[in-house]
This record gives C-alpha cells, structure tokens and sequence, in this order.
C-alpha cells in the first residue's frame, strides 16, 4: 500500500519542490524590448536609402500588426548596449516572420538575410524567429531592416545578450520538446487503452490530443519542428491550415462523441449538425485557399462554433452536474477560450492579455483536465464493472435456475446452489463429479451432440430415479464457449407434467381416456402409411343403439359409467397397435393395422357378443346395451373422411337390422364404389355447372272422388350422367346437401316448374295442383327464400296452381318459422302440403300450428297395408283428422290394386304410386286427359271407372235432394 500510493505522491512534492525553489539549467534575464520607426513597402523596388529616408518621419513603436499584410515592411531601430564588450543580439521573435534582411543603417552595409529555408551573415533562426549578432564593440549602432510576413503576424524586438538568448532559446526548445514528448506518449497511452478497450471515444481523444499538440506548437511558435526533424516550409505552409481545421472538426466531434447522451436531453440538436457541416467545407478551404484568404474565413467559422459550444456546454452543466461532465467541460471551455482569444488577437490585434506561452499553458491544461475527465470516467466504469460483477456473483448465487460449467470431459468445473438442490446436493463433491451420473443413461451424448451441433439448442433430460420410483425432468440450455461448456438447468417437471396432460387432452376423450376423434385419425393417418408396406388395415365404426335412453332415463352419470365400462371391454379385445377412439357420444372408431379382415371381422363379433352378453351395472342397477358395427377393408388411396364416412355407412348397414350388428365392407364392395359416385356428385354440384344435367319428371297425383275429372301431379328431379344413365333424386338431394348447394338445386327446381307452367297454362285446365318438395336446408335458407318470393311475386297469374310440400321434420325443426313461411307463399295463392305426415311423433299436435291445405300420408303406412290391419286403422284416423281440419289427404307409395281400393273406401283423397302411374316426362302428361289415363291395370281401370259413375249418381242424388226439399215461392 505504501509504495502503491506514498511513494508516488513523495515523488510527486519532491518534483514541485524542484520546481519552484531549485534554480533553473537555463539562466535567462528579461529582454530589453526596443522601439523602432516602421513603414509598409509602397514598392517593391525601394531601395534602403530611400526606404530609411522616408522612414524618418515615422513615429517611435514598441510593435506593430501587419494584418494579414503579405507586402515587405521597413523597420529601423537603435542599439544602445547596456555593458561593454559584451555581444549583443536582436530577436524578432514573430513565427509570422517569412524573410528578413537588415544593413547598418550609416554605411548601408549589409548585416544578413535569412528565410525559413536558410540563413546568412549575422542573421540565424531564433526560437519561432529570427535573431540579428552585433559585434562587441559596438558602442551605439541604428540598424536597418526588410522583412515579409504570412498571417497576423505582429512586428516587435527584443535585445538580448548573446548569453541570455542562447539559454532562453535553449530552454524554449526544451520546453517544446517536454510538451511533444509528453502530449505524444500521452496520446499513445490513450490510443493503446482504447484498442485494448475497443474503445472509439478514447481513439478520437488520441487523435485529438495530437492535434491539439500541434495547434499549441502553432501558438507558441515551435510548429517548425516535428519529433527533433525540421519540417519542410511547403509542407509547414500547408499544414498551418489544415491543422486549424482539423481541430476545429475533431473539437466538435470529440464534443458530440463526449456528450451524446446529455445533448439528447439538452435538445436543440439542428445548431450542433450546423457546427458539425461547417467543418467539411473549412476542411477543403484549407488546402485549396491560400493562407490569407483562408484565415478571415477560419475565424468566422471558429467563432461560430464557440457560441454553439459553449451554449450547448452552458446547459449541460445546469442539467448534469456530474464530475466528468464537470472536467470535460472545463477542458473544452479551455480550448475554446484559447481559440476565442487566438482569433480576437489575429483579426483585431488584440495582444494584451496573454502571450505566446500562455497558449502552450491553454493546450497543457486542456489536455490535463481532459485526462482527468477520462481517468474519472475510468473510475466510474471501473466501480460500474465491480457493481455489475457483485451483482452478477449475486445473481449467479440466488438464480433459481442452475448455472454450471463442464469441461469437455462432462466433469463440473462450477456450479450455483439452485443447480445443487435440483441434483440433491449440498455441496459439489470433488470425485467422481461428471454429468452422466445425475442423469439418465445417454445424457452426455446428448448434451455433446447439442453443443458441437447447435449454437443455441435445448434439450430435455430425465433424471436419476429417486428411491421412491420417480424421477424429475430438466430442461438444458447450453453452448460451447472457450474450451468449456457453459449451460443453465431448469426443472421443468411440473411443465413436462402439464405437458403430458395437455398432450394427452388434445388426442384423448377425457371421460373413458381412450383417443377422441382427433387422436384416433392420428392413428388412422399412420396405419395408412404403413399401408405402403404391403400391411392391411380395417376400420370399425361402432354405435350403441338407443344408448340416448339411458341418459335421459338415469341421468348423465349413469351413462358415462357406462361408456366407460363399454371402452374396457372393447380395449380387453385389442392387441398390439390396435386402437378405439370415441368420435361421438355413443360413437367409436376402431383402427385395426395388420389385420386381415377375417380377424377383424372375428374381433369385431366379440366386441358386439361383449357389449351385448353381459350387462353395465352402475350402482345397483344393470342396463343392457347393444352395439352395431360397421367394418371394412381399408384401401391404399382412400382418404380419411371417405374412409369413416364408409364405414359410419356401413354401421348404419348394421343397425338396420338382420346384420346380428355387424356389417363387413371388403375392398371391392359395392359401397366403396357407391361412395366414390357420391364424392363424384357432390364435386360436380359444387361446381359452376351444378344444373348442367338436370331435367324434370312428372307423376300423376289421381283423385278417388273424381279420377276422370283431374291432372294433378308431383314434380320429380332428375339428372342425367355423362354416360347418358339417369340419377335418382335421392342421390342428388343428398349429394347437394353435403355440399351445400341445395339452395341452388332447389331454385332451379322452382324456377323451372313455374316456366313449364306459364309455357302450358292453357292445356292444364283439369290441374289443380302441381306438388314440388322444398328441403329443409332451403327453407332455412333466407336467401333461397327471399329469391322464391320474387319469383311467386313475379307469377302470381299461375302460383295458384303450385303446391309446395313441406317435410313434417322440416316444419318441426322450426314451427315459427314455417308458420311465417306457409303464410307468405298462401298470400301468392301457392297450396301447402305437409309430406311424410305420420313418420313423425308429434304430428297430431303440431297440426293446428300450421295451416296446410293437403296431407301426404308417410308411404311406410301406405306399403302392404292390407296386410296390416293397425295401418289401415292409422290411414283412416289420420283421414277423419284430415277432413275435421279442412284438409284434402294424399297416400303415396300405392303400389296395388287392393290397396287403391282400400284408401278409396276410408276416405282418402288422391292416390299416388305406381298402381297408378310411374314417373312421366313433361310432354306425355301433357297429352293425357287426366291422372286416371296413365293407367294399364284393366281391374284398377274397370275400378276407377266405378268410381267416376258413383261420383256422378251421388251428383245427380245431391241435385234431386236439393229440388225436392226445395220450398216453392
């Protein structure tokens, strides 16, 4: 400690001892300064004689400025010595000085010339100028001289013993030398800590401290020189210059680099760029500018950037009052102080306040302040860096998440205390100390592998299995840096958990925690590649049947025990990669890989056997389930949706009936390739030519109470293949509905049968109706409706003889809405029919909701009805209920004789089915004179007939009824 701080500050007060109180290597007494008459050269061909003649009359000076004058001046002064015998010399001390020649000034003789390249006879270079040697015995001696300046150069003489000017000029040029050496290695210094440190700033303070060392040698007259070397007058002339440019642009660029982020909050940043653009111009004027005209133009710009610094440096003072901000301050307002007064002295000849050295002083504390401002500035980093270091020792200490160093060998070099509580430890043991041992097998490979392969990777690790069976997860980021391993461990157990469990709810049904249906196309999307591999692969769909009633008989509860149990029992049944995911309430997927399709039809019989055998108790309650299952051969090109929605058909298959619940679908079924024509047709109507194809059907609709006297019909929709075969409308309805153009399909149906209708109006003159369907999709569609009533709004001459038929679980599905619908198309005149009436289980009672003209009788009561008494039974109520309401009845699917007879004998109004009439195309009903022409059974025939007379005798009986109960006038 005390040679670290005592001895320097010993050496330090033994030095300024030294300073003050030893007497100095370089005795020197004052100079004597001389008054002389001086005048400018009028002519640059004035000789001495005249030049001394008219210097005659001039007055007495101790100086005078040439201001900027590069024109001879003619001077003469008097030498009086002041000891005998003693040689004297005369300095001209101006740095300004370019040649200068003196003679005596009684015999005009010669004394010397001299210029800045060479000197001759009594004239030499003095300090920054030049000195006249006049011999010992002179006694009292006038002296005349010629001299030219460059710049503000100001004329003076100082007498001098010989002595006394050697030592002065000697100490002059050793005091340059100190202040080169000293500002030079300080400047390296510098330059050297800021390359260490990659440190810009300090770089530009170097640079500047140069420039600065030469501005001063400038001032004080030394510039002459460079490191001990005469420097070359063309080269000094141009210098000159350019050094006060550079340092006018370095000053300010060191001020803005200096005060960055103080000036952002100072604000006023457009008068800085100012300053700042000033200087590349001044930059090129100095080298292309001669010195003279260069100089006024140097000041105006030297000036004006001093009024912006100092403004800039004014505020930020009074906003940060920080020591470096305070030391950098000082340093540059020193600078700009020494530069103000250099320009007040050139431009105006103001010299009163200091002198030469007085410069040098200027640039040597400006430097030194700003060497102080940079060692506080490295005070303060230096503290920063050991807070920062404190804090990060801290940080490293109480991170909760493990820090830890590894050789390239995996052995622990360091690590923080989290890292020793998740590996169980209290302290780090010396030997054995290596990764692998608190991880599972392979964990050094692995984190090998991320670190030479990946800069910035992860990876997840299991740990060691504790005593108790479990083991915890870890999360490692780590990079190789300098030879070593360097890393942070985080325990993410509960994450990986949450993981796992996020994991497991995203592919499996959280109630019977088999796959739900994203998990179980999963499997199905893997055991479709693995196809390519010659494997086989089968799929079952499995539904439980009325499983609906146990939920809403017992609730909830009851039936999710029951789909758990049902999943238990179909897992016990799979084997290997065998999968069951549920894709719906009572709805599951089986994906059966590997399996050939007898073993999976034999799995699939003892699912059903195990769901139906053996009840699901739940408490103390035992329900029976039953289960279908729709089964078939996976094929190569088969895709997801096409391949569930076959087998979801073929499900449907088993449910139907005499199937024992289980349908089997192999590759070559006709299902698959009913499957690929309805894909075909759903594409097709899902294109812009969805009505290309279609075409009309008509079939008669005839009535029981006047079959002769009618012709009604329904229209029925068909479409034409490419292959000229004809579609059923089924198969169309449900391929638009999948697709979702029903709408369309259905517009064009309506806008169709109304231009037939308009096209024929006079030739139905024994029509009452037409029937056409509406779907339900269209009546919910707002749009399709709100199209179909403009189109009635723009046939109201014809819409009376439209019948719209309505699906009774279309009407249910919406009662308010098809009440508003039935009232708007009525209001054209359009007939309402409600179809299917009686498949339904709230026919009755929604009857009176909705105001139908006719009933279309569900054709399953109309099928064989004969041989069902209890259908004949329902035909007749519904037809008694029909006549109560105001409504006319229709029966379809009447496909005999007997049956037309029987509806004719209950009481039905119209009868349609092939006992009648099949299908007809637009033109051949066109040609018929009723619905009872198109039929070719000559019973039914001979019957109908029987059944025109009898209309007409009850005619003729109602008529004769009439007369005679008639009460004459």
């Amino acid at each position: 400690m005390f040679s670290t701080y005592a001895l320097p500050g010993f050496i330090g007060l033994v030095s300024l001892l030294a300073f003050f109180t030893w007497e100095t290597s370089y005795p020197a007494s004052d100079a004597k300064q001389l008054e002389f008459r001086v005048m400018a050269s009028s002519s640059a061909a004035l000789t001495p004689a005249q030049a001394l003649a008219q210097l005659e009359n001039r007055q007495n000076v101790l100086h005078h400025d040439t201001r900027l004058s590069e024109a001879p001046f003619w001077f003469t002064f008097h030498v009086r010595p002041e000891t005998a015998n003693l040689p004297l010399m005369v300095e001209f001390p101006s740095r300004h000085a370019n040649e200068i020649t003196c003679w005596d000034a009684t015999s005009l003789r010669p004394l010397g010339s001299g210029s800045r390249v060479s000197t001759n006879g009594e004239i030499s270079l003095a300090k920054a100028g030049y000195a006249l040697t006049l011999p010992t015995t002179l006694s009292e001696k006038q002296i005349l001289c010629r001299a030219s300046f460059i710049g503000p150069a100001r004329i003076s003489l100082l007498q001098w013993p010989a002595v006394q000017l050697q030592n002065s000029s000697q100490e002059f040029h050793r005091n340059s030398g100190l202040l080169d050496g000293g500002l030079i290695i300080l400047a390296l210094f510098v330059l050297i800590t800021a390359l260490i440190n990659r440190n810009a700033t300090y770089v530009l303070f170097a640079t500047w401290l140069l420039v600065n060392l030469r501005m001063g040698a400038l001032s004080a007259g030394w510039d002459t020189q460079w490191l001990g070397r005469a420097v070359p007058q063309d080269v000094l002339m141009l210098g000159r210059p350019v050094t006060i440019a550079a340092y006018n642009m370095l000053t300010i660029t060191w001020f803005r680099t200096l005060f960055r982020d103080d000036l952002a909050k100072v604000g006023y940043t457009f008068l800085l760029r100012f300053a700042q653009w000033t200087c590349v111009p001044l930059l090129l004027m100095s080298v292309l500018l001669s010195y003279k005209s260069f100089l006024p133009i140097m000041w105006v710009a030297t000036a004006l950037n001093i009024v912006v610094l100092v403004f800039y440096l004014g505020r930020i003072l009074i906003q940060t009052r920080s020591r470096v901000a305070l030391l950098y301050s000082a340093s540059i307002g020193i600078t700009l102080l020494a530069s103000f007064y250099e320009v007040l002295s050139a431009a105006m000849g103001f010299k009163g306040l200091i002198g030469a050295v007085n410069s040098v002083t200027a640039a040597l504390s400006s430097t030194l302040l700003a060497a102080l401002a940079i060692a506080e500035q490295m005070r303060l980093e230096h503290n920063q860096r050991l807070e920062a270091q404190a804090e990060l020792e801290h940080t490293y200490e109480a991170m909760p998440i493990g820090l830890f160093t590894l050789d390239l060998h995996g052995r622990f070099l360091s690590a923080n205390p989290a890292l020793l509580t998740m590996l169980d430890l209290k302290t780090m043991p010396d030997e054995p100390n290596v990764w692998g041992q608190y991880f599972n097998e392979g964990a050094w490979t692995q984190l090998s592998h991320l670190v030479t392969t990946q800069t910035d990777g992860e990876l997840e690790l299991k740990g060691r299995e504790t005593p108790k069976g479990d083991s915890r997860h870890f999360m490692v980021k780590a990079t190789l840096a300098h030879g070593k391993i360097e890393g942070l461990l985080q325990d993410v157990t509960e994450q990986s958990r949450a993981t796992e469990d996020l994991r497991f709810m995203a592919n499996n049904d959280p109630l019977t925690k088999v796959f739900n249906r994203r998990g179980i196309e999963k499997v199905l999307d893997r055991a479709i590649r693995q196809m390519a591999e010659g494997e086989p692969l089968a799929l079952a769909y499995l539904d439980l049947d009325r499983f609906k009633l146990i939920n809403d008989l017992f609730g909830h509860t009851a039936g999710d025990e029951v789909l758990k149990q049902v999943c238990e029992r179909i897992t016990k049944l799979l084997t290997g990669s065998q999968q069951v995911g549920r894709v719906g309430g009572d709805e599951f997927i089986i994906v059966l890989p590997d399996t050939t399709m007898q073993l999976a039809a034999w799995i699939c019989r003892g699912i059903v056997d195990s769901i139906c055998t053996a009840p699901f108790r739940v408490g103390d309650k035992a329900f029976q389930v039953r289960g279908s299952i729709g089964l078939i051969e996976v094929g190569p090109d088969m895709q997801i949706k096409d391949i569930v929605s076959t087998a979801d058909r073929a499900c449907r298959d088993a449910k139907s009936g005499h199937h024992e619940g289980l349908v089997v679908y192999e590759k070559n079924a006709i299902a698959f390739s009913e499957r690929e024509a309805e894909l075909r047709l759903v594409e097709r109507l899902s294109s812009s030519t969805a009505t290309e194809g279609l075409f009309l059907e008509m079939q008669p609709i005839m009535s029981l109470t006047a079959p002769h006297e009618s012709l009604n019909f329904e229209v029925l929709l068909r479409m034409r293949n490419y292959d000229g075969s004809v579609m059923p409308a089924g198969s169309i309805i449900a391929a638009a509905e999948n697709s979702g153009r029903i709408g369309v399909i259905d517009r064009w149906v309506l806008s169709t049968t109304l231009a037939w209708i308009d096209t024929h109006y006079a030739r139905l003159t024994r029509t009452q109706f037409v029937c056409m369907n509406l779907s339900g999709a269209s009546l919910n569609d707002e749009r399709f409706v709100q199209d179909a009533f403009v189109m009635l709004a723009k046939n109201m001459h014809i819409a009376g003889r439209l019948c719209v038929e309505i699906t009774e679980s279309v009407a249910l599905h919406d009662l308010e809405n098809t009440r508003r619908f039935i009232d708007k198309v009525r209001s054209y005149g359009v007939k309402v029919a409600l179809d299917d009436f009686g498949a339904g289980y709230t026919s009755f009672s929604y009857l009176k909701e909705l105001p139908a003209d006719l009933l279309k009788i569900d054709g399953s009561f109309i099928v064989n009805m004969n041989a069902h008494p209890a259908n004949v039974a329902i035909v007749e109520a519904i037809v008694n209920l029909a006549r109560n309401l105001g409504m006319k009845t229709i029966a379809e699917w009447a496909e005999d004789n007997a049956t037309v007879e029987t509806l004719a004998e209950i009481g039905v109004d119209y009868v349609q089915g092939y006992a009648v009439a099949r299908p007809q195309s637009p033109e051949n009903l066109l040609m018929a004179a009723s619905s009872a022409s198109f039929i070719q059974d000559e019973q039914l025939v001979h019957f109908v007939h029987m059944l025109g007379k009898s209309a007409n005798t009850l005619a003729q009986i109602d008529l004769l009824d009439q007369i005679i109960f008639k009460k004459p006038h």
